[in-house]
């Protein structure tokens, strides 16, 4: 999810202690290889360039008949009838590509539903016993549906993001782009969730957040926004999916102008060092001191004037648990004294902003994100139209985020007064836009790793970052 404001799996592929270097399975290019190759290779591999069908047919010859009489015009009194043998497939190769824009099911893609791993770190120091123990390995081997649908949703996010970073261009509407990202996103999954309890199965994990320039974060647009992408504008694509509750949050800075680019360096190998950093036991306040030095050590120039990068100090990474988005852990993206340590088992999104401005973010403009609050106090709701829109809440995501525009999608109309109310009541938690000082700009990159007994996993790493 984005930014958590900082407060005062199934059938695997190999063996479970072990990963195999990621590959992206982008559209145009997703192939299922033989057996034989899958075999010798322990994954099906990307194409870029997209493979044909591999066919052979069986040659037939005709047969006369021994000793077939002939007339006395000299033709052939009888033959063997031809007999058309159908095409054979060498093994069982065939090749799947994605379409654009994305709609082909994800496990059509994967129908063995081995789904590819995520770029696996080990662990440093005293815990690079745990890539080889066999007790660890057993444990990680306990939670192999777990580990599948977290891959299965990373594929998903991998395959979508990379249409929508070769189609978003400047000209098109916020709503638009957004929109496209999340029909995606339901059409891979196989959860339109339209019906009661679809998207607590599957879908979108987090609504598509489109902040730009000094919007870090929360920014997504509401019915009737008409809100246009502009050549210079920086766009943080940030969304979520999830399969059974379990969300993989991952997100990009998109740009057109390549004067921005160390910006985006910036905060790219900001996030990267906070993954190489984290692991099981490590304090969190460590974290964001490795961060805040990576990310302070570039500048920007921008119309002749050169600009720090400064990490937005009150803005924080944090850990996923299921069917919720923020779990109570914070990862810090400056230097902290929080002592709190990351633990086996569990999930963490590892994001990081920059700014040019302040480095210090506030709410501003107009809320889209919402979510169902678990330790909701049990409060009589005064308001009649509240009653029925927390019903359909609860039926319809749980407690995974939602906006404004999915409410719409499920018909439900005139329904302001009734968030409001359930969101000064404290069922529902409100996540407005958090921005920084305007004319500055801001960029964000993320992942979701997983703390597995054996491994750091980070399921949400592709091609593309």
């Amino acid at each position: 999810m984005a930014a958590k404001l900082q407060e005062g799996l199934g059938k695997l592929s190999g063996e479970p202690g072990k990963c195999i270097s990621y590959k992206l399975y982008t559209h145009n290019s997703v192939v299922l290889e033989s057996k034989s190759n899958s075999q010798s290779n322990g994954h099906a591999n990307g194409n870029k360039g997209g493979t044909e069908e591999a066919e052979h047919e069986e040659s037939n010859e005709d047969e006369e008949e021994d000793g077939a009489p002939v007339n006395g015009d000299g033709e052939a009194a009888k033959k063997k009838k031809k007999k058309k043998k159908k095409k054979k497939k060498k093994g069982a190769a065939t090749a799947k590509v994605q379409s654009s824009p994305p709609r082909v099911l994800i496990s059509n893609l994967f129908p063995d539903g081995q789904y590819p791993e995520g770029e696996c770190q080990e662990y440093k120091n005293e815990n690079t016993f745990r890539t080889t123990g066999e007790e660890k390995r057993h444990l990680d081997r306990m939670r192999s549906d777990w580990l599948s649908d977290y891959r299965k949703a990373a594929e998903v996010h991998r395959q979508v993001r990379y249409w929508a970073r070769q189609n978003i261009k400047p000209g098109q509407t916020l709503t638009e782009i957004a929109e496209g990202i999340e029909d995606s996103v339901r059409a891979l999954t196989g959860h339109p969730g339209l019906e009661e309890g679809d998207n607590i199965k599957g879908g979108v994990g987090f609504p598509t957040g489109l902040s730009i320039n000094h919007i870090a974060a929360h920014y997504s647009p509401n019915a009737g926004n008409k809100q246009v992408l502009q050549q210079d504008d920086v766009m943080k694509v940030d969304f979520g999916v999830h399969l059974n509750g379990w969300i993989v949050d991952s997100a990009f800075t998109h740009t057109f102008n390549p004067v921005y680019d160390p910006l985006l360096n910036a905060v790219k190998d900001a996030t990267n060092t906070g993954i190489r950093e984290a692991g099981i036991d490590v304090r969190v306040g460590e974290i964001g001191a490795a961060i805040q030095e990576a990310m302070e050590s570039y500048e920007v120039e921008l119309e002749g004037k050169t600009y720090p990068v400064k990490s937005i100090r009150n803005l924080n990474g944090h850990d996923i648990v299921q069917n919720s988005i923020h779990g109570g852990k914070s990862v810090p993206i400056v230097k902290s004294q929080d002592n709190t340590k990351m633990e086996e088992g569990e999930v963490f999104a590892i994001e990081t902003f920059g700014s040019t401005g302040k480095g210090y973010v506030r709410d501003d403009l107009e809320t889209s994100h919402y979510s169902l609050n678990p330790d909701a106090p049990n409060v009589a709701l005064r308001v009649s139209s509240a009653k029925g829109l927390l019903n359909v809440i609860k039926k319809s995501f749980g407690t995974l985020p939602f906006c404004r525009r999915y409410l719409d999608r499920l018909g439900q109309e005139k329904y302001l007064l009734g968030l409001n109310n359930l969101v000064s009541s404290g069922i529902v938690e409100a996540f407005p836009p958090l921005v920084d000082q305007k004319g500055s700009y801001t960029a964000q990159f993320e992942h979701t790793i997983l703390l597995r007994p054996t491994v750091k996993e980070v399921v949400s790493r592709g091609d593309d970052y």
